[in-house]
Formats: structure tokens, C-alpha cells, sequence
């Protein structure tokens, strides 16, 4: 249950539209609904501005079912990440707006059957060096528009070719974050970083050559690039580049009220 929902439903009481008992039957799962082998926390909108989300590795097809279920009863909207092909096949047959991106490994429902998009004020711009990084970019954005981000895409503009990126310029006027999706070296999070002054969140990714460590050269580089200020996220997690960008833009909405 986010604000809005929580506090339409104490104007509600409060204007006697609901009953008492009523409204509390509304309220009885918060602010987690146990079922067993999951809480599944129904106040985390309220707490930090947008819902929990399913990590689907590890889990049983059951359990990712049963979790949907409490979710989508609670009115949250469902997000399922790192999900695999035959689970994501189950919850489409069953939920007709479950959405299924392949390339993400993510299904999303939402809740309301209303796009979300735009909730938050600003842009997200998602960047990536190659085109083998598209798979963890497009798990930022499905998670980003989500969540109720604008988002452009800008794909396979590495620094081996860096005039593809300085012909797309114009992407960096538009939005107010911008995330930074690279393996090899991951030097492009450094040249976005050179050119704007708005928050950079990079993502290392696993792509690369033996001596790129499943992504650990690119995440030193990141880390350690002369761009300052650059935000920095876990291999291969375009979803926490995604949350990162959602509090920041949070922000934005909070202040410009």
C-alpha cells in the first residue's frame, strides 16, 4: 500500500464512506503478509517510495506464484527479476497483464492496469557500451519504468567507437540521471561522467575477456575512475542501478511539490 491508497482510505473512514471494520479488514495484512516461507512486506511503498520486489533465483515456482498472489491482493504491482523462462510462462498464462521481457529476465503486472510511467518528475537515460550489455540495461529499465521513471535508451556507444556517443549527445540535456552500463573496462562511465553534471550510477558488467574477471576489472575501474562522483552498483545489477536512479528521482518530486 503506497501514501496515496493509505491516505484515501483514512479520508475515507474519516468521512464515514467506510465503515470501521471495513477499513480494518483493509488493514490487516500491514505491514507484512506472512506466508510462511515469505513476509511479504506490504508497507515498503509507504517506507521507500516503491514496492518490494521478487528475486526469483532461488526460489520454487510455487513460491514465486504465492508471493504474486499476496502482492497483486495487497494492490501492489509485481516486478520478478532474474526469472526464468518456464516461471515467467506460468505467471503470463495466469495474469493477462503480466508483461514478460526476455532479454531482462523480468515480468511485471501492474497492479492498477494503468501504466506507471511518469509517476516520477525527470528522466532516466540508460547507456551502454556494447551491445552485449543490453541485457543488464534492460533489466534497469523495466525496473525503472516500473517504478514510474521516464526512460530513454541509448545502446552500444562504447569508447572504441566514442563518435557514436558524441553524435547522441543530446540524450545528456534531457534527463536528470543517467545510467552507465559497461564491461571490458568499463571506461564509458568515466566519459559520461566528464560530460554532465547530473548523478551517473555505473553499472560493471560480467562481459569481457579472461582477464576482465567476470566484471571485476570493469567494477575497479569504475570505482576508481578520475570522473568524481560517480555512483558505482554491483556487477551485472541493473536493478539496483534502477533503485538508485527511482530515490533519486523521489527527491526531485519531493522537492519541487
Amino acid at each position: 500500500m503506497d501514501r496515496e491508497k493509505l491516505f484515501k482510505l483514512l479520508e475515507d473512514i474519516r468521512s464515514g464512506k467506510l465503515s470501521i471494520e471495513n477499513g480494518l479488514e483493509k488493514l490487516k495484512n500491514l505491514p507484512f503478509d506472512d506466508l510462511g516461507f515469505a513476509r511479504v512486506d506490504n508497507h515498503r511503498t509507504l517506507r521507500l517510495g516503491f514496492p518490494e520486489v521478487i528475486f526469483c533465483e532461488g526460489k520454487t515456482d510455487s513460491q514465486i506464484l504465492k508471493i504474486t498472489a499476496a502482492m497483486l491482493k495487497s494492490k501492489s504491482p509485481v516486478l520478478a527479476t532474474r526469472i526464468a523462462d518456464k516461471t515467467a510462462k506460468k505467471l503470463t498464462a495466469k495474469y493477462a497483464r503480466a508483461n514478460h521481457n526476455k532479454l531482462a529476465r523480468t515480468v511485471f503486472i501492474d497492479s492498477s492496469g494503468r501504466s506507471r510511467q511518469n509517476r516520477l518528475e525527470g528522466g532516466v537515460a540508460i547507456i551502454t557500451a556494447g551491445t552485449a550489455d543490453i541485457p543488464v540495461a534492460e533489466e534497469a529499465a523495466v525496473t525503472c519504468e516500473a517504478m514510474g521513471c521516464r526512460v530513454e535508451k541509448l545502446f552500444d556507444v562504447g569508447v572504441s567507437g566514442i563518435h557514436r556517443f558524441t553524435a547522441s549527445a543530446d540524450i545528456l540535456d534531457r534527463h536528470d540521471v543517467f545510467i552507465v552500463v559497461a564491461g571490458m573496462e568499463g571506461a564509458l562511465a568515466s566519459v559520461v561522467g566528464g560530460f554532465v553534471g547530473k548523478p551517473v550510477i555505473a553499472v560493471p558488467t560480467s562481459i569481457g575477456y579472461g582477464a576482465s574477471f567476470g566484471g571485476v576489472a570493469a567494477l575497479l575501474a569504475m570505482l576508481n575512475s578520475c570522473s568524481s562522483g560517480i555512483t558505482v552498483v554491483n556487477i551485472d545489477s541493473g536493478f539496483a542501478a534502477a533503485c538508485a536512479a527511482v530515490r533519486i528521482l523521489g527527491l526531485l518530486k519531493e522537492r519541487n511539490k
